[in-house]
Parts: C-alpha cells; structure tokens; sequence
C-alpha cells in the first residue's frame, strides 16, 4: 500500500503540471461519491457506473479528469477492464461512466477500484472503492444449472437500472426445467424497488409486463417483483413465511418461486420472484374503485392500505385517535392507501377512508371497546387480526410492532381486514433483532394489537386459532429441510456473488438475522431449530 500511495503522489504531481493553465469554474469539488458498489460485465462487454460530484456546477473535462485507479497494489491502473466514457446524466451533477471488459482471463477477475475527479489545482479527489468483477467470477466454471427456473432480463441497449422511479424497457424469458412454464421475449419495463435493499450491492427489482401473463404457473398478471434476499443466508425466510400464511384464512398470500436472475446476460444470483400486493381478482380480492364512487355504499371500497414508518407513499397521515407504534409512543400510526392509486383516489375517498380508521381507533380505545356488537368488532373483521398476528409471531416479525409493510384492506360495505403478509427477510426468526422472541411474544403491543389484547374474547380466540392451526404449523421445519435440498445448488453459486455480512456495514456495524457469517446448511438448520422454539415458546405465553 506504501508503494501505491507513492506512485499515487507522483501521479499527482504529473497532473499539477498537467493542469497549469486551466480556467476554473464552478465551485470548490469536494467529493465523489459513486452510486454502485459492485458492477459485473461479460466478456468483452460493458457496465455503467453511475457517479456524482457534490458541486452540480463544478465543470471539467470529461475525457481528461475522469481517473480510475486500482485501490490496491502495485500497478495503479486495472488490468481486465478500461474506462470507456463518462457522460452526464440529467444534469444534478450525476455523471455514468461506461467500463469495456478486455476480454483478458476468461472474465475470472474481481478488482476493487476507485473513481477519480481531477480538480483545476491538479489534485485528484477520489470516490469510496468499488467493485468490479467478470461475468465468471465465482462460478469456477459451473452452469445455472441448479434445478431452478431462470429468469433473462435483457433491458433495451443493456441500458442500466439507476432508478425506483423510472422503468427501463426490457424484453423477459423464462426457463423452467422439467416445466412448460416457458416464455419468450415478453416485453416490459424495469425499475428498482425497496428502501433500504435498493441500497445494497444485489438489487430488487420491479418488472412490469406489455401484458398480462401467467409466470411459472402463477395467475396471470402485469406486475412481478424480483426480491433479492441479499441479507438472508438461507434465501428461504420469505418462502417460509407464505408458506406459514398460506395456512391461515388470509384473503391472499402472495404466491412466489425461487429463481436464478441473469440480467444483460450476467449471473445475478438466486431470487424470488413474487406477486406484487396489488388489487386484483387474483390477488387482494376487493372491490375496484373509480373517480365517481364518492357517495353511499360506492365509497366504502374498496381500499388497501399501508402502514410503514417510511412514510413514502404518495399519500399518508398518522392517525393518532388511539393506538402508538412502539418506537414512539403518542406518535400514532402510519398509514397510507396503496389502492386507489393516488392519481385516482377523490377527495371524498381518502376523507371517507380516514374518517373510517379514526372512528375505529376511537372505538378500539373506548369505553366498552369489547362489546361484541358495538365495540371494535363492528369496524374490524377479527378473524383475520387473529390470522395476521399469528403470522408474525410464528416467524418472529417484530416489525408488526414498528410498521413497516404491513397491510390493511376494506372491500366495498365490509370491515378492516388484515393482510396480505410481504416482506419477511429482514430480522426474520432471529434472536438478533428481538432477543425477547426466546422466551416470550414479541407483537402483542403492536399498533392496534396493544389493546386487542386487552379483550379476553379477542385473547380466546388467537388461542384458539394458533391449536387449529399447530398441525400445520409442525409440518414446516419439514418443509425447510426440503428447500435446503431444493436450494443447495442455487446457493453454491449466489454465495460466490454475494455476502451476506454486508448487511453489517450497512445497519450500524450490526449483524442482523444472525447468520450471515455461517454456511448455508448451518443458516438452514439455524432456522428450521429457531422456528421449532418459536412454536414452543407461543405453546407456553399464550
């Protein structure tokens, strides 16, 4: 590194000789920041890296300035790729670099580099390192052969997906072996998705289909979301979870398949393509609403809605008529309608929807809130709080509590009903996020759930309910072993892409589902031992 850091000096002072002469411009460059912490390319291919100067009106020469170095060794410049062009993206000082693969080792290389901006003094201000690695890094000459489905997604030009907000037109097939679920060159669009997943290096992925389309077998839809489970060492806690909520009343459960994802003709690892929560016959079954359902019963449905401390839907609020989230208690709950889409959704709509959760929640927190006839139970339909709550305990989610993802829906004339259950991979069946889940619940003071617990009838019932369900409940730790045999060759090869223990970096220094460090059998056998004790211990506080 002594080494380095010294050619490093010379290359810099080559660069103030270099740069005597030049006008400034804008204002001081302080720092890049690249956007991309890892960026794989085929052979002879290419791969964008997108980058940003925090100084918008900071002007240089984009053929000269842009540098890239190798962060470690001897030899400063990398080997296997070069960097190509560097063009501004929508102003904002947001740039994309373009890297050429040289078509050098067989694609087997993985190089940490980093993106320099030379400034009008002649210094060069580097970016944090990144990754760049060859469409066969880490499979050691291995096929996608694993026993899973592939799904290619090959976006227009192999034009990168930079955005959350803006599609990218792509062309889908779908291969699945010993399958006649195969499809050709469906045309969408692509974005990103997620809050914090969106972030880490393996990205999720929203695809948007021209058309509606049966994928895998399941119902025909437009809307799938590729979910990539960076995080999970067992890429099975959300396949658990449905499976969990499959077993219960629930109006929908999103169906879901474990794939292999290859993107612009690279290897992006195992993935699970799922439905997204949209309103539909096939999916949260309620009534559609137009913009003249304002009035009688055509106002009161159907709606779905979210409650997500994110706070990013289009429109929200916080109803404070009664009930916390438990990261601060009297600051009420986050929800927010998913359905009707915000370009869609009245005035008299959300002020009905609103009204209607408020007078719940002053009833839920009341005089006489358990009155079967004129209590809670008027607003909200029980059984399905009874499912819901019994999904999230079992797979130990304590997000109930501190809400993020979590669904409400109302049909047309009926009541608040909970579901559909999504997201289940982060802090899932782990003593690392909710120690308490040894020996005791973990949900019973969540949002509305603090006082439906207050209720004995309501007590009854989810006692009831989780002995009728307990023997389907015993069959899953068997159902985990067979994922693990189902999943083995999948994550032979997405753990040479990936690593889990990421995720610390990215949550405070802090390892999350407690795992990430482990193989994959003890990840699998860790999980199948934790869901065992988690039945035991509902058994006994309940």
């Amino acid at each position: 590194m002594l080494v380095f850091r010294k050619i490093l000096v010379s290359l810099l002072a080559v660069s103030l000789l270099f740069s005597c002469g030049r006008e400034q411009s804008g204002g001081e460059l302080l720092s890049v920041t690249v956007e991309t912490q890892r960026v794989r390319m085929s052979e002879n291919g290419t791969a964008e890296v997108v980058f940003t100067v925090d100084e918008p009106a900071y002007v240089f020469d984009l053929e000269r300035d842009v540098v890239l170095y190798k962060a470690d060794g001897i030899n400063p410049h990398p080997e296997d790729f070069s960097l190509e062009k560097v063009a501004p993206v929508g102003g904002g000082g947001k740039y994309v670099a373009t890297l050429a693969d040289r078509g050098l080792h067989g694609g087997e290389y993985l190089t940490r580099v980093l993106l320099g901006i030379r400034n009008h003094a002649g210094v060069i201000t580097f970016s944090e390192p990144f990754e760049v690695c060859g469409a066969q890094y880490g499979s050691q000459g291995t096929t996608l052969e694993t026993g899973l489905p592939i799904l290619y997604l090959d976006t227009e030009n192999k034009a990168p997906i930079l955005s959350k907000e803006d599609y990218v037109t792509a062309s889908l097939t779908v291969r699945a072996p010993e399958e006649d679920n195969w499809l050709d060159d469906l045309s969408c669009q692509v974005r990103g998705r997620g809050n914090t997943t969106w972030s880490w290096p393996k990205k999720p992925y929203l695809v948007k289909l021209d058309k509606k389309a049966s994928v895998l077998g399941m119902p025909k839809h437009k809307r799938w979301v590729l979910l990539a489970n960076f995080m999970d060492r067992t890429m099975m806690r959300n396949l658990v979870a449905m499976k969990v909520a499959s077993m219960t009343a629930l109006d929908w459960t999103p169906r879901c398949r474990s794939v292999e994802l290859v993107l612009n003709g690279v290897h992006q690892g195992n993935y699970l393509l799922i439905e997204q929560v949209k309103v539909d016959k096939n999916r949260v079954p309620i009534t559609e609403m137009g913009p003249e359902d304002n009035t009688g019963e055509a106002v009161t449905g159907g709606y779905l809605l979210e409650l997500d401390f994110h706070y990013d839907n289009e429109v929200q609020w916080v109803d404070s008529h009664g009930g916390t989230v438990q990261w601060g208690a009297g600051s009420g709950i986050p929800f927010g309608v998913k359905y009707p889409d915000p370009e869609d959704l009245t005035p008299s709509q959300l002020s009905y929807i609103k009204e209607y959760i408020a007078e719940a929640a002053e009833v839920l927190y009341g005089p006489g809130f358990e009155d079967p006839e004129k209590g809670y139970a008027q607003y909200i339909d029980v059984d399905s709080f009874v499912d819901y709550w019994i999904v999230f305990e079992v797979m130990g989610n304590h997000e109930l509590g501190n809400p993020g993802s979590v669904y409400f829906h109302k049909d047309r004339g009926g009541k608040i009903k909970a579901g559909p259950c999504w997201d289940f991979d982060w802090g899932i069946l782990s003593y690392n996020t909710s120690p308490q889940a040894r020996t005791g619940l973990i949900n019973r003071n969540a949002i509305w759930y603090a006082r439906l617990f207050q209720d004995p009838a309501f007590v009854e019932k989810v006692k009831a309910r989780f002995q009728e369900l307990l023997p389907q409940l015993e069959t899953i730790p068997g159902y985990i072993q067979t994922l693990e045999k189902e999943l083995e060759a999948s994550a032979s090869l997405n753990f040479r892409l990936w690593n889990p223990a990421e995720d610390a970096s990215m949550n405070g220094g802090r390892i999350i589902n407690g795992d990430e460090n482990m193989t994959f059998h003890q990840a699998s056998v860790l999980l199948k031992k934790t869901f065992e004790e988690r039945l035991g211990v509902i058994r006994k506080s309940l």
